[in-house]
């Protein structure tokens, strides 16, 4: 537990479509509001969600009930969580760092592993 009596949350995304990107957004930005050590992990699959303008066109769907994706993804940002693209995604999808959203940090799988030790709730989506 951390000071403030939250815990430590980890959500792992694996597919870049909406119905995988949204509940990876809505329950992060839900454990960082809460104040929760959120940690939201990209696996090379959801990784092309993390590419600049992506996370817009999931916002021009209009999924119907759903909060905004790119409002989503700035909140857990703005409250001090951590979205991870795994290095792996680089070469696997074909994307320069300098493509991915502002915000998004770059780990190999066994660092993320040892940073997410001791995480109460944990997500994959």
């Amino acid at each position: 537990m951390t000071e403030n009596g939250n815990g430590k949350m980890v959500v792992v995304c694996n597919h870049a479509d909406a119905p995988h990107v949204m509940p990876t957004l809505i329950m992060s930005a839900s454990g960082a509001s809460i104040g929760d050590d959120v940690m939201v992990f990209f696996c090379p699959g959801g990784a092309p969600a993390l590419v600049k303008g992506e996370l817009e066109k999931i916002r021009d769907m209009h999924l119907k009930g759903l909060p905004d994706p790119v409002q989503l993804y700035n909140d857990i940002v703005a409250e001090g969580g951590r979205v991870i693209l795994c290095e792996l995604a680089l070469e696997n999808k074909d994307i320069k760092p300098e493509d991915v959203r502002e915000g998004v940090e770059i780990l190999n799988a066994p660092a993320f592993l040892l940073d997410a030790q001791g995480a109460g709730l944990s997500f994959v989506f």
